[in-house]
C-alpha cells in the first residue's frame, strides 16, 4: 500500500483526535466523524476500539502498517512492558524529533526536511525519517536556507513545549539527546495495552 497523501485533517476525523497539533486539526469542527454531518451510525465494537488506538499512534507519527507491525514485533521481543518500548522507538524516530523540537510544524513538515537531506546527526548527513536517536547524539539543520525556513517555524510556534529528554539550541539551531524518552514524555495519549491486543 502507497503512502497516504490526502488531506490530513481527514485522519484526524477519523479517529477523532488532533494527530497534528496545528489550529487546523485542533478546532472542535475538525474532529466530527466523517460522513453527513457527523453521523457516526453504530457504537463501536471492542474490535473497532483497538483498531482506532491503533490507526491513531500510524497516524501520529506518520508509520506504515508493516513498518508498524516490524517495530511491534521487536518491542514484544525486548525486556519490558511492549506498549511502553513502542512508543519509546517511535519518539525515538529522526522526524519525531525534529517535530518535537519545534523545527517542523507537523510530522510531515519534520519527514520532509529529513528525507530531502537537510539534517545531521553527530555532523554525518541523515536522510532516513526512521533513524533512531541515541542519548548524546547531537542533531543539526546545515543549509542556511532551511536553517532560515526552521527558525521562521520556532516563531510561528511560540509557546511550544520541548520535552525534557532533549535539549534545543534555537541560537545554533541543534537538538541533544539527552535520555531515551519516557511513555510519560509523549504529549499524546493513546493507550498501547489496546494496540498490543489487537494483533493477539
Amino acid at each position: 500500500m502507497a503512502r497516504y497523501t490526502g488531506p490530513k485533517v481527514r485522519l484526524s476525523r477519523r479517529v477523532g483526535v488532533p494527530i497534528a497539533d496545528t489550529p487546523k486539526h485542533t478546532a472542535k469542527r475538525q474532529l466530527t466523524p466523517p460522513g453527513p454531518h457527523g453521523f457516526r451510525g453504530k457504537r463501536p465494537k471492542p474490535y473497532g476500539i483497538r483498531l482506532d488506538e491503533k490507526q491513531k499512534l500510524k497516524f501520529h507519527y506518520c508509520v506504515m502498517e508493516r513498518q508498524f507491525r516490524r517495530m511491534l514485533a521487536e518491542a514484544g521481543a525486548s525486556k519490558g512492558n511492549t506498549g511502553e518500548v513502542l512508543l519509546q522507538m517511535l519518539e525515538r524516530r529522526l522526524d519525531n524529533v525534529v517535530r518535537r523540537a519545534g523545527f517542523g510544524r507537523t510530522i510531515w513538515a519534520a519527514r520532509q526536511i529529513v528525507a530531502h537531506g537537510h539534517v545531521l546527526v553527530n555532523g554525518k548527513k541523515v536522510d532516513r525519517p526512521s533513524f533512531p536517536v541515541s542519548p548524546n547524539d547531537v542533531i543539526s539543520i546545515k543549509k542556511e536556507n532551511v536553517q532560515k525556513l526552521v527558525r521562521e517555524t520556532m516563531e510561528s510556534l511560540a509557546g511550544h513545549v520541548t520535552p525534557g529528554w532533549i535539549e534545543v539550541n534555537p541560537a545554533e539551531l541543534t537538538i541533544k539527546v539527552l535520555v531515551l524518552p519516557s511513555s510519560e514524555q509523549v504529549p499524546f495519549d493513546v493507550n498501547t495495552n489496546f494496540i498490543v491486543e489487537f494483533y493477539r
